[in-house]
């Protein structure tokens, strides 16, 4: 591979991660915010409060949005794959 199709390959990977992470990371900002603001408003300390709501978020995102992760991680790395292959076919017509 050149240098330009692994930094493609590498630049596709990074925005994949981005793109599969975000709902998660959102959803969990969003819950550690709320519960943050209750216990301040509460004036409960309970570190249980703040892992028991992310953990039920973080199940909820994983069943409303875990196909459309698990699609785009196969794609990309059907994707990757298939350069590969492209690559080397182009190679072995190139070789006598």
């Amino acid at each position: 591979m050149t240098g330009d199709q692994i930094l493609d390959l590498w630049r596709s990977a990074l925005s994949v991660i981005v793109e599969v992470s975000a709902p998660f990371l959102i959803t969990a900002l969003g819950v550690g915010l709320a519960v943050s603001i209750v216990q301040t408003a509460t004036q409960l300390q309970e570190s249980t409060l703040s892992f028991v709501p992310k953990l039920g978020a973080a199940l909820v995102v994983v069943a409303l949005s875990g196909h459309w992760c698990l699609d785009r991680l196969g794609k990309f790395t059907t994707d990757a794959f298939m350069a590969h292959v492209d690559r080397n076919e182009s190679r072995a017509n190139l070789t006598p």
